[in-house]
């Protein structure tokens, strides 16, 4: 299969050159030419299957070039028991009649980050040999708060790479700002940015075009590579776990063959709700895709009105992984959905320049059939905490609490009963201030000490990634300003 890039269908290239070179030269996103479709008895031959197996299934639909042995190595690497909790990887809790959550947080950074940055380190590796790329990938990553940690964890001491993640200074919380700084690893770095998480994507996309850099870094042995879910090989693995659920429900007969369900995603970059439009192009019965936003609701007011407006007021909220205004991984859904990549490359300009872009009628027709974009704000956030708490027994975190907002929204505003699948991101322990203020705590203790008081009020042990956290030093203080990054990159290679 055939990479191409959102923005000039002449720029192509194999599976291997996508994930090792992350973004198109010409500032696009190397997508599939195709979107495979699950053979028809695909679903039902999968329930059976561990989910390591699921995702080898899946995955060599997208890279030819890649052998099942590699896949089946590269995936039992991944998602082990040395790495992840539970044997199920990505387990589906039944938390209420019809509302079903798929946890993503049982991986080494406690985020579902790992589902995807467990596997890219492998993918990346291996597609530098199939290229036959003599130089090092320098991996750059801006983060809203989990992609650092995941890819930092994911990349550490792995050869032939450098990882530097840029954060937003004051902009992720407490544990996810420790969980960063102390990363272990001779091959790894860390840099806070004076900005939000806006700058910190803006200034890498804008490294990844810089010539000059390019060049000096050539010089050097480098070449620039991207954590980030611009590269195919961060969606690719996100696609698996939504199959897998879909799968998990027909075994364990929540569900019957054929049957639709309903996905709610917080998204904040898009590309985890964009990994289930996949899936559902792909074949898996998705009836709508509900796109769960904070107060920075961009994409809320996009997925009605087709009007992408980043030029609206910042809001940091208590759940900063979603504060975004410019979501990257739409850009690969208007391709899908417009088959033209001059267009998308128009859309794109404009926003550079504009800071909007408005698609044309039918395109928000099709965005209206299949998505629907629900806001939830700070308060009623805390609200949903306390409420799932108490009326399931069931803890999640702020991100989480988002979507089950966004659908209790969308069943009110619909009377749509179709069984769905909430995505849970994070666990709760990685954000315990807001978690113990939702449950009615009003002094709540300082920095990692707030894991043990949400842990002694639930009962809930603190998770073995986090609860190791304690006695780390840290490793990385440096804080730049948005437009000196590309020193932080500099130094990091010395």
């Amino acid at each position: 299969m055939q990479y191409i890039s959102t923005r000039n269908l002449g720029v192509h290239c194999s599976a291997s050159r996508a994930i090792a070179q992350g973004l198109a030269g010409d500032g696009g996103l190397l997508t599939p030419f195709f979107i495979p479709k699950l053979p028809g008895k695909a679903l039902g031959d999968m329930t059976a299957m561990a989910y390591q197996q699921r995702a080898v299934y899946i995955m060599k639909q997208f890279l030819e070039e890649f052998s099942v042995k590699e896949l089946t190595d590269f995936t039992a690497a991944a998602y082990g028991p040395d790495k992840f909790d539970t044997p199920a990887v990505a387990p589906v809790r039944a938390v209420e009649p019809g509302t079903y959550c798929l946890e993503l947080w049982h991986g080494p950074t406690c985020a579902f980050k790992d589902m995807a940055l467990q596997m890219l380190p492998h993918l990346l590796s291996a597609s530098l040999a199939k290229i036959e790329e003599p130089r090092t990938a320098c991996i750059l990553a801006a983060t809203s708060g989990d992609t650092g940690k995941g890819a930092l964890e994911g990349f550490k001491d792995v050869p032939r790479t450098r990882i530097l993640v840029f954060y937003p200074k004051d902009g992720v919380s407490r544990v996810q700002e420790f969980q960063m700084v102390t990363q272990e690893g001779a091959n790894v770095g860390v840099c806070a940015v004076r900005g939000n998480f806006d700058d910190a994507q803006t200034g890498v996309k804008k490294l990844f075009s810089d010539e000059a850099l390019r060049e000096e870094l050539a010089g050097k042995g480098y070449f620039f590579s991207s954590a980030n879910s611009i590269n195919w090989g961060r969606v690719l693995p996100q696609i698996v776990y939504y199959i897998s659920a879909y799968c998990d429900l027909l075994r364990d007969e929540k569900i019957t063959p054929g049957q639709a369900v309903n996905v709610c995603v917080p998204t904040g970059n898009f590309g985890n709700i964009l990994a289930a439009w996949y899936a559902r192009e792909m074949g898996v019965p998705i009836q709508k895709l509900i796109c769960a936003s904070n107060a920075n609701d961009a994409l809320t007011d996009f997925l009605s009105t087709g009007v992408y407006d980043r030029n609206r007021d910042f809001h940091q909220t208590i759940s900063p992984s979603m504060d975004i205004l410019v979501s990257s991984n739409l850009e690969r859904l208007l391709f899908f959905l417009t088959q033209d990549a001059a267009q998308v490359k128009g859309y794109m300009e404009e926003l550079s320049a504009t800071g909007r872009y408005q698609v044309s009628d039918r395109v928000t027709e099709k965005l209206n059939r299949h998505f629907k974009g629900c806001r939830c704000d700070d308060q009623r956030t805390k609200e949903t905490i306390r409420a799932v708490y108490h009326r399931a027994g069931y803890l999640i975190d702020p991100h989480t609490a988002v979507a089950f907002s966004a659908l209790e929204r969308y069943r009110e505003e619909t009377g749509d009963a179709t069984p769905a699948i909430v995505v849970s991101t994070a666990s709760p322990f990685k954000f315990c201030g807001s978690v113990l203020e939702a449950l009615g705590e009003r002094e709540t203790a300082q920095g990692l000490d707030a894991m043990d008081q949400l842990s002694a009020k639930t009962g809930i042990p603190v998770p073995a990634p986090l609860a190791g956290l304690r006695g780390k030093r840290v490793r990385f203080d440096q804080v730049v300003d948005k437009d000196r990054m590309a020193e932080a990159v500099l130094s990091l290679l010395g």
